[in-house]
C-alpha cells in the first residue's frame, strides 16, 4: 500500500462493514473517507478486497440456511428457482463489471465529487421510495419471479457509479417492483453473495501484479474489523427496516454527502 496505517485500515473495515448492507454506498464511504485520511492503496484493491469480510460476515449469519438450500437444491423446485433467481440477477453486474472495470476503477474511484453527488441523490430518492404508498405483492424472497430477478439486477448495475449504494440500488428497484420492506433487504442479502465474490475475484485476478507480501496486513486488518461490523449489522438489519423502514438512511446520505460536498469546496 501506498500511504497508509494499521489505525486507518482499520478504521475503513469498521465502515465497510457497517455500512456494506444497508443503503448508504460503503465504497462511496470508504472513498471519501480515504480522501480525507490521504488513505491510498495500491490499485485502489484494497477497498474490493476487504469487502470478503462482509461476504463471510453474510455467510456465518445465513449459514444454517443455506446449508438447508444445499441439501434442497437437487430435488427442491422452489430452491431451484431461487438459486436461478440469483444467478439472474448477478449476470448484468457481472458483465457489466467486467467490460467497465478500468473505467470504473481509474476514473469513478477517483471522483470524491461525483461520489456525494450521488449520496445526495440517491437520499432524496430513497426518502421519496421510503413514503410512498406503495402496495407490496412479494413477501418471500424464494417467491421472487426470475422476471422480477432480472430487473433487480438491472437496477444493481447502477451501484457501478460509487456513492449510488449496491444494497441502495436493489432495494430501491425491489420496493418499486413490488417487494416489500423486509423482503427488498434479504434479497439484497443474497444477491449480495455472488456479486461481492465476483469483484473480489476479479478485482484480485486484475491486481494480482502489483500487489505485494507488504499489502498484507493493512488488507487483513480491514478485512477483520469489515467482518465484525457486517455480522453485527446483517443480524438487526432486518428487523429494523421491517418496523421503521428506510428513511433514515436517506437522511444518513443526505448528510454525508453535503458535509463531504462542503468539505471538498473548503479543502479539496
Amino acid at each position: 500500500m501506498e500511504n497508509q496505517t494499521i489505525v486507518d485500515a482499520l478504521m475503513l473495515g469498521l465502515l465497510e462493514g457497517l455500512t456494506e448492507f444497508i443503503p448508504v454506498s460503503s465504497t462511496g464511504h470508504i472513498l471519501l473517507a480515504g480522501h480525507f485520511l490521504g488513505f491510498e492503496s495500491t490499485g485502489k484493491t484494497f477497498e474490493v478486497l476487504i469487502q470478503l469480510g462482509a461476504i463471510l460476515a453474510i455467510l456465518t449469519v445465513y449459514s444454517a440456511r443455506l446449508w438447508k438450500m444445499l441439501t434442497l437444491l437437487p430435488r427442491d423446485a422452489a430452491t431451484q428457482r431461487f438459486v436461478i433467481g440469483i444467478l439472474v440477477a448477478f449476470l448484468p453486474a457481472a458483465v457489466i463489471g467486467a467490460l467497465a472495470h478500468d473505467f470504473i476503477k481509474t476514473v469513478l474511484f477517483e471522483s470524491p465529487m461525483l461520489i456525494c453527488i450521488m449520496l445526495i441523490i440517491g437520499g432524496f430518492i430513497l426518502l421519496g421510495v421510503d413514503r410512498l404508498a406503495l402496495k407490496p405483492k412479494y413477501h418471500d424472497v424464494m417467491e421472487f419471479p426470475l422476471s422480477l430477478c432480472l430487473k433487480i439486477g438491472l437496477f444493481q448495475c447502477l451501484a457501478m457509479i460509487p456513492g449510488t449504494s449496491r444494497s441502495g440500488a436493489t432495494i430501491v428497484g425491489s420496493l418499486l417492483l413490488g417487494a416489500d420492506k423486509r423482503s427488498a433487504a434479504e434479497f439484497s442479502f443474497f444477491l449480495a453473495m455472488p456479486t461481492m465474490a465476483g469483484a473480489f475475484a476479479y478485482d484480485l485476478y486484475k491486481n494480482r501484479d502489483i500487489l505485494s507480501a507488504a499489502d498484507l496486513p493493512i488488507i487483513t486488518t480491514g478485512f477483520v474489523a469489515s467482518f465484525i461490523m457486517a455480522v453485527i449489522v446483517v443480524r438487526s438489519l432486518l428487523d429494523y427496516v421491517s418496523r421503521k423502514g428506510y428513511g433514515i438512511f436517506a437522511w444518513w446520505r443526505l448528510i454525508v454527502g453535503s458535509l463531504g460536498l462542503i468539505a471538498l469546496l473548503i479543502w479539496g
